[in-house]
Order: structure tokens, then sequence, then C-alpha cells
């Protein structure tokens, strides 16, 4: 099915990024009227648009990824370690068919990454038994029949303490106000700003280093999603681009450390990190999860 080409509108922020209108900017440009935006956007971004088929099987391995996420969730309790629930993650991957992308991907040595309290993301699952009032990040990405999809969930451990209620209500909020920023004509500074203000005005930080990405192809792709920023910057979002979007806001300043394993990042003051992250489809009209959860 050949993608329709996509039409930006005069009063639309410009699909060059500049941040300006299109009518103040590009409109009259051979390079955009020359071409169809899918072309402009893999020549100029190296972003591929999603074409139906696309969407579909990026669909089907979300839903293999909500499913892992609900087998995983259904064992996290005190007592347990992460490389459990990394095995049993790894176990039903494979027996559906899948591959978990994160294994042996930059020498990663683990299918998932299983982040507690202040690690923020990629920790390695092994020996860490977790204990009452944690709070457990499940990152989980899945390969089905040549497509990607890529969410996770942070969890409660047995009784949660107030901080760690405050850290997860507010992440998953943050993650709520980004894709509700996700529309054609919007830009990738609009999901950032809207995470970023509203994290910000309770007292907690956004961390840089870590962003969301292009999805789908591949396990990562372009764009880079920051979740911080300013209206109506960066990249314009179109119709049939797919991304992740996966704020990691941390309780105290976003400053952060890499441990000796080259991969584990931790907050550097020792506070509380959270996340929550889904695949997203730029709609038409709006945006789709393609790993919808509440």
């Amino acid at each position: 099915m050949k993608m329709k080409t996509v039409k930006v509108g005069r009063n639309d922020p410009c699909p060059c990024g500049s941040g300006l209108k299109f009518k103040k900017c590009c409109l009259g440009s051979s390079e955009i009227e020359t071409e169809d935006l899918e072309a402009t956007y893999v020549r100029k971004y190296n972003i591929r648009l999603k074409k139906a088929a696309d969407i579909d099987g990026i669909r089907k391995a979300g839903r293999l990824v909500l499913d892992t996420l609900d087998l995983v969730e259904s064992e996290i309790k005190p007592g347990i370690t992460t490389d459990d629930l990394n095995t049993m993650a790894h176990e039903f991957t494979d027996n559906n068919g899948a591959t978990p992308a994160p294994l042996n991907y930059r020498g990663f040595p683990k299918s998932i990454c299983v982040s507690i309290n202040e690690v923020i993301c990629h920790g390695i699952p092994g020996n860490r038994v977790i204990k009452d009032g944690d709070i457990v990040n499940v990152d989980i990405t899945s390969i089905l029949d040549g497509y990607y999809a890529d969410a996770n969930k942070t969890f409660f451990a047995g009784t949660p303490g107030p901080d760690a209620r405050k850290i997860v209500d507010i992440a998953r909020e943050c993650l709520r106000r980004g894709m509700s920023a996700v529309k054609p004509g919007n830009t990738i500074g609009d999901i950032g700003w809207n995470i970023q203000t509203y994290a910000e005005d309770r007292g907690c930080s956004v961390v840089r280093e870590f962003v969301g990405h292009g999805v789908g192809f591949g396990f990562h792709e372009a764009p880079q999603v920051p979740h911080f920023g300013h209206k109506g910057t960066g990249i314009g979002l179109i119709s049939g681009m797919v991304f992740t979007i996966e704020p990691m806001i941390n309780l105290g300043k976003k400053e952060l450390r890499i441990l000796d394993d080259n991969w584990t990042a931790v907050t550097k003051d020792g506070l509380l990190s959270a996340q929550f992250e889904q695949t997203v489809l730029v709609t038409e009209n709006g945006v789709e999860s393609l790993t919808p959860y509440d």
C-alpha cells in the first residue's frame, strides 16, 4: 500500500524543524514542493514513516510486550530476584515466537531491564533481591515477525512509602501529558514541554541523557524524543511516525551517574526515580498507542 502524501497547513509547524510556521519558512521552497513528506522525512531526518502493514506488525509485537509485562507484574513481590523476572520474561517471549531485543544489544547481557528505586534505567537483572516498599521498573522490547515494540512500567513491591507513591504517580502522569501532545501539526518540542513543566511544577526533575526514540523497523530509530524542551520546536509530527515516549522522572535532582557495568544509570543524589513508556503512532487525527495501558 502506497503511503499517501501528507499535507502541511500554512499555519502548521514547518516540517524542517525550524520552529517557524510553514508559511513563514519552507512554503514555496522547491524541496518541499517537489517531494512528498514521506520522502522529505527520510532525506532530512532519516525517519521512515510506517504503512498500514507495518503498524499492524508493531501493534502485534506491542500486545506481546504487554502480555509479558502482565506476567512479570504478577510475580513482583519481596524475596524474588531481578534475574527471576528476566528468566520468566525471556522464556515467555521465546515461547511466543519472539526475540527479546535487549539481549546482546551492544553487549547488554540480559533480556529485559529491571531498575529499582534509585536506578533510573538499564538495570541489569542479577541477584538483587526485591524488598518490601521497592519501586521496580521493568522495560521490555520484543521483536515479533521482524517488528519491534517497546514499553515499560514501574510497579510497587509490597507496601510503598509516600515518596514512592509520589514519584510513580508523577511519572505516570508525565507519560500521559507527553502523549497528549502527539498529533499532526505539533512538534517533538511540544511533547517535552508538556512533560518537563508538569514534573518541575511538582518539584521533580527530568533526566536529560536518555530520550524516547523511533521504533518499529529497529530497536532505536530516528527521531530522538527528548522529555524536555520548548513548545513549537523540533521536528514537526506527521501521520505514520512511530516512536516511544519514556520520561525518566527523578524525585530529586536530574543528575545521574553510570555504574561500573557501563549500563546502569542511577540518580546522583540517591533519591528515587520512576518511568513509564509506550510506543505511539501519530495518526491523521492524533495519537494511538501501540502498547496501550492505563
